[in-house]
């Protein structure tokens, strides 16, 4: 006889990294579930385990699950929902199908359907016979084309019930600015998404085998990127990186609170292009730069711009910015803000750069500053026809950057005198 569900312990069949992934699904406190990891770390496995878990508690639950290529779907995906039904003593209560390709829960008629989306806004909403699609999963999600192309599906899915649960898994690509790696960012600060990363180094070593773990070990003496990047799941980037030193954490009140010397700075919007306004507080002795404060919108009228920053700027403190637009920022001036202009010269832009990339850190509060996090933690130089790395910074996507230099320019003109200031001659 087989064993029901609910005599299987979950703490056997299931990796100690994913204990607070069913539990975050047990409490029901989110609605969309991000599991990114290496190779071999089960977060396939825990998926499965924990949709089937879910239908077995609640017989109007059905699943849907995509993959971007359906070629693959019953290689990965089928197998994958199999093994879970197997592994839950649910072998006899399962019925399998190819053609459609379908598992199908016998006494209940509830259904696990199988689908690919190579064209996002051709798929429909499934009909179910009983209950509606309380679980849907995209499998290796990266393979998408953007968040774009799952909102069109979810628009058509996630609907006709309650409390529906997603599952988007896949392995973190290199780049830093690969659409997945950029949206999982902003998940992470929404209170009903959750956000897990897991590695294989948490998985009993006898569910990989010896031949798993002896490949992973030599990749890791070989090529420790590599390594990194397969096996730990972590987001290495690919070289083109201009600031590898950003750590995105929250910044305290109480952190702010001690800042003796804020630094403001301005980069003008034009049209479509977004006017930013940062603050941030320069710790000459670590060399490290904590930014807290942003002003980023398309479109803002002078005034309304005036306005917004005095929320952040209620002291009215000084602000440097571009000195290109003389016209606005006396404009500006006019409207009450204390502005200076910054000292543009030739090679300021990637001397700027260079001092912000010399830098111990730069700390970015992603709550307070989600524009300035996205920008800088995304900003790589371009290449070439012949895939070799153009020696200009790229002139989009960084007006945090602009704004931060100008705001810090008499901080790394300091250094440039000291660099170059010589000892006197002894008469």
């Amino acid at each position: 006889m087989n064993k029901t569900v609910k005599d299987i312990r979950f703490s056997i069949i299931l990796a100690p990294s994913f204990f607070s992934f069913h539990k975050s699904i047990r409490d029901g406190l989110y609605s969309s579930f991000w599991l990114n990891g290496g190779r071999g770390s089960t977060k396939s496995s825990a998926i499965s385990l924990e949709i089937i878990h879910g239908m077995e508690k609640d017989q109007e639950a059905n699943a849907v699950v995509f993959r971007k290529t359906k070629t693959y779907l019953r290689e990965s995906v089928y197998e994958q929902m199999l093994w879970a039904i197997d592994s839950l003593g649910l072998t006899d209560e399962y019925h399998e199908s190819y053609s459609p390709l379908m598992i199908t829960k016998v006494r209940t008629g509830q259904r696990i359907i199988f689908k690919g989306a190579e064209r996002p806004k051709k798929v429909k909403a499934s009909k179910f016979r009983r209950g509606y699609a309380k679980f849907i999963w995209f499998e290796e999600v990266d393979e998408f084309n953007g968040m774009h192309e799952i909102r069109t599906i979810n628009q058509s899915v996630a609907r006709g019930g309650p409390d529906i649960k997603i599952f988007y898994s896949y392995n973190p690509p290199e780049s830093n600015t690969n659409w997945v790696n950029v949206e999982v960012v902003q998940q992470s600060l929404r209170d009903d998404a959750f956000v897990h990363h897991s590695d294989y180094t948490s998985v009993p070593p006898e569910w990989l085998g010896p031949v798993f773990i002896a490949e992973a070990e030599h990749l890791k003496k070989v090529n420790p990127q590599k390594y990194d990047h397969e096996y730990m799941g972590k987001i290495t980037g690919t070289g083109a990186e201009v600031f590898k030193n950003v750590t995105v954490r929250a910044i305290t009140d109480e952190e702010i609170a001690t800042f003796d010397k804020i630094h403001r700075g301005l980069d003008h919007g034009y049209a479509s292009d977004p006017m930013h306004y940062t603050e941030n507080y320069y710790d000459s002795t670590r060399r490290k730069i904590y930014i807290f404060g942003e002003v980023h919108q398309a479109g803002l009228s002078n005034i309304k711009a005036t306005s917004e920053i005095k929320k952040i700027n209620a002291q009215n403190g000084e602000i440097t910015a571009d000195s290109a637009e003389p016209r606005t920022n006396n404009e500006f001036r006019d409207l009450g803000l204390k502005i200076v202009g910054a000292k543009k010269g030739p090679g300021s832009i990637d001397h700027g750069i260079k001092w912000l990339q010399d830098l111990e850190e730069i700390i970015i509060d992603p709550y307070r500053c989600p524009n300035t996090k996205r920008e800088f933690t995304t900003y790589e130089l371009e290449k070439d026809s012949n895939g070799n790395f153009k020696a200009n910074y790229p002139d989009k996507n960084n007006h945090s950057i602009d704004a931060t230099r100008y705001s810090l320019e008499d901080e790394f003109k300091k250094r440039v005198a000291k660099v170059k200031r010589r000892p006197s001659r002894i008469r």
